[in-house]
């Protein structure tokens, strides 16, 4: 009973705090309603991280540890500085995918960008709880994500492999094509030439084709009696020409450490392994810097926390986005380009764990402009398009990273709008964003929809580092919007084939249609796809960008900004 009361007495001095600088009255409770949505949308991303951490389970982790093995987790955990940031790419790849094959949970692959020696390094580690680490679909993309991540940044890249193999009963999906198995080692080669370093420890199975990573990579190291690498093991061997051999012989840690020469270093065990590889990485000379700005770093004055309050339970309803950029970024100030112009989208200079950022961000509460017009927040108008191209070229002439903040319904519609050039201004705009030579960082606050998406700066357009909010939704359009236009096309079929459509079918079909659509607007069904790289806690953005910022300033630009031939 005292825990109720002072929760509620905790909620009522933030509430009036907020209510202070934000101007709501005492009696309004949506800031209440919206704060519990918001904690429980966390607690459950929290929950869903909890299950997902484990991986294949806890008696396959009890396997592992048996054999004198760490999971992937914990290597990774062992290999970073203590007591460090570090972000986790693609934890919830995989999701609700593959449940006929018995499920692959994060892919079947971790991987973090972390602190080795005080060094930023990006971490792949396979993990054998899951299918002994076999390559679903996913799993390849998800190595894929990582490498782009590695060479866009030139960040150095360490494997951790324990993998059994592409996984068989899938193969077709994962061995041939161009973003499949095969790029991975084609993406080792490339990377050696443009000088990343690439570390590989093998420790466990490392078969097939997948024996050439750790080889392809500049050094590489085996654990005693657990690794292995051989293109064929000891039953293949024994099919194909008729040798009796065990695997250790064939292909453990002596057999390539003295004798054929494939790996470089050989370890005791697992935790010896990643000693060594903080060995290697402490001697790594420092890298060219592609200067961005940073001073020391400030807190935003704004309570973060009251962005559970802001952020509308409904992805409908209206709120002001300026509230949200007080609390992201250092002392909760910015200085605002073109402040009274294109008000829909809002373009700002400020600085976030003292990185200085351009933020293009959807102004989400209904605006008028000065010729007493009134204009849909979320919604991109030609004056927002065109305000938004100029100041992304500012920001490439500046050397300044670009942050988009999402939650955007897609381009203004109508005779009004068409008249005005909308596609020629939409154009402008995702040229600017496609063209742009500066990092650029994505967070989808709330809707991600259609053209919208891709104007501010989607999936498909680059962004070092794209991540949801658990209040997100990524689609061509919202669920009811989508079920509308579904139920008509169905409806219009089933007349067609002279069935008679009550209201309570009516009614049916469209709940129907919206379960499954709303389904797949899901941040989660997102990035189990790796159209995202990961559902984060608001209070984590800082983090992400900061280090993704970082990250990109491992890597000098070397491409001048150009937006080609564009309709004026």
């Amino acid at each position: 009973m005292h825990e109720i009361h002072f929760l509620a007495f905790r909620r009522c001095i933030n509430f009036c705090t907020l209510a202070k600088n934000y101007n709501f009255t005492p009696m309004d409770i949506n800031f209440n309603k919206n704060e519990d949505h918001n904690k429980l949308l966390v607690s459950d991303l929290k929950k869903r991280l909890v299950q997902v951490k484990l991986g294949g389970g806890t008696k396959r982790i009890e396997k592992l540890h048996a054999q004198n093995k760490l999971t992937a987790r914990e290597r990774i955990n062992y290999l970073l500085d203590p007591k460090t940031k570090s972000i986790e790419i693609g934890a919830f790849a995989g999701d609700g995918m593959y449940e006929e094959h018995g499920g692959c949970p994060s892919g079947g692959v971790v991987v973090k960008i972390g602190y080795v020696k005080g060094k930023q390094c990006i971490v792949v580690a396979n993990d054998a709880t899951v299918k002994a680490g076999a390559w679903f679909p996913i799993t390849g993309k998800k190595n894929l994500r990582a490498q782009e991540i590695a060479i866009e940044n030139r960040l150095p890249i360490i494997y951790l492999v324990d993998s059994a193999g592409v996984y068989l009963p899938m193969q077709d999906e994962i061995f041939p094509d161009k973003e499949h198995f095969g790029r991975i080692f084609r993406n080792n080669a490339i990377m050696s030439s443009m000088g990343i370093t690439q570390i590989a420890a093998v420790m466990g199975s490392c078969v097939a084709g997948g024996a050439y990573l750790p080889i392809m990579s500049d050094e590489a190291l085996i654990v005693d009696k657990t690794g292995s690498i051989f293109l064929a093991g000891s039953y293949l061997v024994k099919a194909a020409i008729g040798e009796t051999i065990d695997n250790e012989t064939l292909g453990g840690a002596t057999t390539h450490c003295e004798i054929s020469g494939v790996t470089d270093y050989k370890a005791k065990d697992d935790k010896d392994a990643l000693d060594k590889i903080r060995n290697i990485v402490d001697k790594i000379g420092d890298f060219d810097k592609a200067g961005f700005s940073r001073i020391d770093a400030k807190k935003p004055s704004e309570n973060p926390e009251d962005i559970y309050g802001i952020l509308p339970k409904s992805r409908a309803d209206q709120y002001d986005m300026y509230e949200i950029i007080k609390r992201l970024v250092d002392d909760s100030e910015f200085e605002e380009y073109k402040a009274g112009y294109g008000q829909t989208i809002i373009t700002a200079y400020a600085r976030i764990d003292g990185w200085a950022v351009g933020i293009v961000a959807n102004q989400r509460k209904l605006v008028k402009t000065k010729k007493g017009e009134m204009q849909f927040g979320g919604v991109i108008y030609n004056d927002s398009a065109d305000k938004a191209t100029r100041f992304i070229a500012n920001c490439n002439q500046k050397k300044i990273p670009l942050v988009f903040l999402q939650d955007v319904t897609g381009f203004m519609v109508g005779s009004k709008s068409e008249h005005g050039g909308i596609i020629k201004d939409g154009a402008k705009m995702v040229n600017a964003v496609s063209n742009s030579v500066v990092p650029k960082f994505t967070i989808v606050i709330g809707n991600s929809y259609g053209a919208g998406n891709y104007a501010m700066c989607g999936k498909a357009y680059d962004p070092r580092l794209i991540a949801a909010w658990p209040s997100a939704e990524l689609a061509v359009m919202s669920g009811n919007s989508a079920a509308k236009v579904l139920l008509q096309i169905e409806t219009a079929s089933l007349k067609k084939k002279g069935e008679t459509i009550t209201k309570e079918k009516e009614e049916e079909l469209y709940n129907k249609i919206k379960e499954r659509y709303d389904n797949q607007v899901s941040p989660y069904y997102a990035a189990s796809r790796i159209w995202t790289d990961g559902v984060i806690d608001p209070l984590d953005t800082r983090t992400w960008i900061s280090m993704g910022i970082e990250a990109a300033n491992h890597a000098p630009i070397e491409k001048k900004f150009n937006l080609g031939v564009i309709q004026v």
